[in-house]
């Protein structure tokens, strides 16, 4: 079955120099989300020009990627949309980290979208900008604070308690740093 983000390019050799749109609803594939941040990309709108120029492939447009994710906040779901133009070259001989390969009849734009994707979708959304976090009556936090009765009441040089530390640290109080 032939990758959707392969595009023949012979109708643009025919006629160099001619802009031709590309205009396609695509389904992004396994790399196009950021599965550490939890955030997915889970479709995707392109608009594209794509014209051949000499020996390249100039490919300038648009993306339209619909992500899903939590917000980094109050982790409640979050859906968005990050648009962004895109302008690309392609070549037989491709410069690594600046063009991308031009096969002899057709081009991969699989690559060229995975990098843009993942450069502009958010890693960590918001819900909103004034999101407080957690709401605190379900997921209510503590804080602990020292007693005043445990303090040494003779004023400015009272110096605080130590607190008990945790056991499941105590082997490191027994360490010795030699010279």
């Amino acid at each position: 079955m032939r990758s959707p983000f392969i595009v023949d390019i012979t109708p643009h050799k025919r006629a160099s120099g001619v802009q031709r749109p590309l205009v396609a609803e695509l389904e992004p594939s396994e790399g196009m989300c950021l599965d550490t941040a939890e955030i997915v990309t889970s479709a995707l709108h392109v608009d594209f020009l794509l014209e051949i120029a000499g020996e390249h492939l100039v490919a300038a447009g648009r993306i339209d990627a619909h992500w899903h994710g939590p917000c980094r906040r109050c982790l409640e779901p979050v859906t968005g949309v990050s648009s962004f133009k895109v302008q690309e070259i392609f070549e037989q001989v491709p410069v690594e980290g600046e063009t991308y390969l031009l096969d002899k009849d057709e081009v991969d734009l699989e690559p060229m979208l995975r990098e843009a994707v993942l450069l502009n979708v958010p890693v960590v959304p918001l819900c909103s900008d004034d999101c407080l976090g957690p709401d605190p009556d379900r997921f209510p936090a503590s804080v602990e604070v020292d007693d005043p009765d445990d303090s040494d009441s003779s004023g400015s040089d009272a110096q605080p308690v130590p607190r008990a530390g945790d056991p499941r640290w105590a082997a490191l109080d027994a360490l010795q740093f030699g010279d």
